[in-house]
């Protein structure tokens, strides 16, 4: 009896009660154990210890649960995104993505109170506690941030089908995962891609420049305002010229046999309406038919001719020379005569050796005026060959232009270059002519339009000529500033501006707005031109209006022209 007051021996757990029939761990809580390394170990040893069915019975029943919400800590987002990213968002399968995500939840261990506790919640208690930000997950061996496990976790409410919806939807915008970790900062990144474009900020580049170009533009368009000129001073200085002009033809047509079918052909800037600043300059062509002619290249760029006269009567056989017109024989008695009925007028201007004009001076309102009575005759025939590949206005003007303008005669003026006595198959360069399309300069420059109606009243005005009055200008006071220039001459500018139309042939690309622009282009032309040492003749492509200036000559004026143009023409100021 004493004994049974100690304590007795303690037992194994395996050994059987007498006075129950209970297993001793039966009466033990079920605690299992957190998930972990050994997951799989304890959940095999508790599968084989536990034996009575109630039990098992009773975790199979709490594992399959489909309404629970997981708040697993571990891989809570792993199934759910692979399934949405597998299979487009319907609605009968959006339903199955909470039993999916239970069930990969349930294979994980839990306690009692984590379940009941889970159980108990209400839908909003449930959704209160999948707002709270989670630790990173890797999906597919990639980091995932957890604003996006919050997103998806809080687009799933087995509760609310509607929300469900939209959260796959959403979801199915989403990439799929990529072995490779992506950094926060390609995160965000592929975040900003998404978002509209903003334009770039330009504006510290682009004011300068724009500052610039409109400064260059009032300059521009200041210096044309002051080249212009005015209409009394043109309406004077024409008066008399008309009146010298008419004089000497009248003179000529009563008192000379060879020269009496002389006629005026006014050309020249002042009548292409090209003359700047003040009507101090004029060109006054008058020209002597001839009919029944020959007329042979001399030299090999084609811009000079030997005329031989045909058999019959002509008043010009006193100035033949072997067969030939002789150019220096009909240009002397030519000056002769037009110095007899221009007394009462200021004397003229010393002859220049090779020059084709007589040079009369007067003054007009203070304006020194120059007006050049140049002899021509006028070949009634088809243009010379080296002419065939020349005045390419058909991109332009059109071809019907240039044919009207090709059916037209052309003249030759006696003018030589080099020294007079040089000979070329008996014939001496003093007694050649040169040939000359003025007339057809001036017709091209009048109707400079690829539209008919351009520089019209009702038409858009373009800035073709106002280019041209500028680089003329521009080469005017260069010139001024340094007389190595003066073989450079306005006659450049023109051929330049012509072959620019040709290059150039819309009017669209001579907007009168555009004045800085075109400006500029046409200097660009002029440079080119300047630094290869050559400027084809417009209307006989094998002359090189450039062969006068020596090479450096020419790229002297080109480098103080690009100066200019960089500094903004202070020239013009």
């Amino acid at each position: 009896m004493t004994g049974r007051g100690r304590p007795g021996k303690a037992r194994s757990p395996d050994t059987k009660c007498a006075t129950c029939k209970t297993r001793p761990e039966e009466l033990k809580p079920y605690v299992p154990k957190s998930p972990g390394k050994g997951f799989a170990e304890e959940k095999q040893k508790r599968t084989t210890k536990e034996q009575k069915p109630k039990v098992q019975k009773k975790a199979v029943r709490f594992e399959e649960k489909p309404h629970v919400q997981s708040t697993c800590k571990d891989k809570t987002t792993k199934p759910f995104t692979e399934k949405t990213n597998k299979q487009q968002s319907t609605p009968t399968e959006i339903t199955k993505v909470p039993v999916q995500v239970t069930k990969a939840c349930a294979k994980r261990a839990e306690t009692t109170e984590q379940s009941v506790e889970k159980i108990t919640k209400t839908p909003k208690d449930t959704t209160k506690g999948s707002l709270k930000p989670t630790k990173a997950k890797k999906c597919g061996g990639k980091a995932k941030s957890a604003e996006k496990n919050l997103e998806e976790l809080t687009k799933v409410q087995p509760d609310a089908p509607k929300d469900t919806t939209t959260a796959s939807m959403k979801t199915t915008k989403a990439k799929t995962c990529a072995d490779k970790a992506k950094s926060p900062g390609k995160i965000k990144e592929t975040t900003t891609e998404m978002l509209p474009e903003t334009p770039k900020k330009t504006t510290k580049v682009c004011v300068p420049q724009e500052r610039r170009e409109d400064k260059v533009n009032s300059i521009l368009n200041k210096t044309l305002e002051n080249l212009k000129i005015k209409r009394d001073e043109r309406s004077d200085a024409a008066e008399v010229i008309n009146k010298i002009v008419k004089t000497i033809t009248v003179h000529l047509k009563k008192n000379t046999q060879c020269f009496k079918e002389v006629t005026d052909l006014p050309t020249g800037s002042y009548y292409e309406n090209l003359k700047i600043s003040k009507p101090d300059e004029f060109d006054i062509m008058l020209a002597i038919p001839v009919d029944r002619v020959n007329v042979n290249p001399f030299g090999d760029d084609g811009a000079y001719y030997s005329v031989e006269l045909k058999r019959g009567e002509s008043p010009l056989q006193k100035f033949l020379e072997k067969n030939i017109l002789s150019a220096s024989k009909m240009l002397k008695e030519f000056r002769d005569e037009v110095k007899k009925c221009v007394k009462r007028f200021p004397v003229c201007k010393p002859w220049k050796i090779g020059c084709p004009a007589v040079t009369l001076t007067t003054t007009v309102q203070s304006i020194a005026i120059s007006l050049d009575v140049v002899l021509s005759i006028m070949v009634k025939s088809s243009w010379p060959p080296f002419t065939n590949e020349g005045i390419k206005i058909d991109g332009w003007l059109g071809t019907k232009e240039k044919q009207e303008y090709k059916r037209k005669p052309y003249y030759l003026v006696p003018k030589y270059e080099g020294r007079g006595n040089v000979e070329n198959d008996g014939v001496l360069a003093k007694d050649t002519w040169r040939v000359s399309f003025s007339h057809i300069e001036k017709a091209i420059l009048k109707n400079h339009g690829s539209e008919k109606t351009c520089c019209e009243k009702a038409g858009a005005r373009c800035c073709r000529k106002d280019c041209l009055k500028l680089l003329k200008h521009l080469l005017k006071l260069l010139k001024e500033k340094d007389s190595s220039f003066d073989k450079f001459c306005s006659y450049h500018a023109k051929t330049t501006l012509l072959h620019a139309c040709c290059s150039r042939t819309k009017d669209s690309d001579w907007i009168g707005s555009n004045l800085s622009s075109c400006f500029q282009l046409l200097l660009k032309d002029f440079i080119g031109h300047l630094e290869a040492g050559v400027l084809n003749n417009f209307f006989i492509p094998t002359q090189n209006l450039l062969s006068g200036p020596t090479q450096s000559k020419c790229k002297s004026l080109a480098l103080r022209i690009r100066e200019e143009w960089e500094n903004g023409f202070p020239i013009f100021k």
